[in-house]
């Protein structure tokens, strides 16, 4: 998932100021703050993910594009469904123990044409509520780009030697999740199955398992520490937004370990600590340890 010249619209100066503050907004969170924008080809959005809980019914996702061409998305929902590994399935029916929440939910508008360096909001509501049960929703609002069409007149010719015509045409998609919750979570997690790796090119990782139970997701961040004999800690490994969604009962993952000056990863520790951001007031929900021979 992941061109033809357009004549460029022009844009007032209100857009382009608002684009500008977006845009720098965008560059300082993916900076300095724990990773709430989405960037994929030439489409910039904020946040990453959207979360209905509590009383709040209405949010908004800021799309901008970065690109030199004017470009086009259909917006729609995914159901998917996260397998062990961290990949994602796309999904009709929904397992046990999973709700949509596309059902719930309303946006607008269902198109966005964006001029380049242009911005435009998308709002989203939460709708039906008194149906909802306790528990978690989840959907994945997607974004999909439409190939540009060729201004009339132009004609493009790719016939080979044997007289074959192929025009191959990428086609750019990204999706969001979208999480409903209602009531108190019972939600619960721990790391475990902690496991240092080194690869053929000296890379040295920490494989873990994220074993989660009750009736929501979890999301956070991981953050590995060097402990070593002497009682000095290093930060050597950083994931932010790291989430085993519902149902998926656990989640394999590997963290590529940073190799500062005097980290010996053949003794000391290594200290696993999986928080929530820091928007969640940065709660830790577990830690373990791995001793180093």
């Amino acid at each position: 998932m992941r061109a033809v010249g357009y004549l460029q619209t022009p844009i007032t100066i209100k857009k382009a100021m608002l684009f500008s503050f977006f845009l720098f907004g965008c560059i300082a969170l993916s900076l300095f703050s724990s990773g709430k924008v989405m960037a994929q080809g030439n489409l910039l959005i904020t946040p990453r993910r959207v979360v209905f809980e509590g009383k709040k019914r209405m949010q908004e996702l800021n799309l901008a594009n970065t690109g030199k061409d004017t470009a086009t998305y259909n917006i729609s929902f995914k159901q998917i469904r996260m397998t062990e590994d961290g990949q994602f399935v796309e999904i009709t029916q929904p397992d046990p123990g999973q709700n949509f929440a596309s059902d719930y939910l309303r946006f607008f508008p269902r198109r966005v044409t964006l001029a380049p360096n242009e911005a435009q909001l998308v709002k989203m509501q939460v709708v039906k509520s008194n149906l909802l049960q306790t528990g978690e929703y989840r959907s994945h609002i997607y974004f999909r780009g439409l190939p540009q069409e060729k201004p009339l007149g132009e004609k493009e010719d790719r016939s080979d030697a044997t007289g074959l015509s192929v025009s191959l045409t990428p086609v750019f998609g990204i999706t969001i999740p979208v999480i409903i919750r209602r009531g108190e979570s019972t939600a619960q997690v721990s790391v475990s199955d902690l496991k240092l790796e080194r690869d053929e090119t000296l890379i040295t990782s920490l494989k873990l398992r994220l074993n989660r139970t009750g009736n929501m997701s979890v999301y956070g961040d991981i953050r590995v520490n060097h402990v070593s004999p002497e009682g000095k800690r290093s930060q050597v490994g950083l994931v932010k937004g790291l989430a085993v969604y519902m149902p998926t009962a656990s989640r394999t993952f590997s963290i590529k370990l940073e190799n500062p000056a005097g980290v010996d990863y053949k003794m000391g520790k290594l200290h696993v600590v999986y928080s929530k951001q820091k928007a969640d007031k940065g709660e830790m929900l577990c830690e373990a340890e791995l001793n180093l021979h």
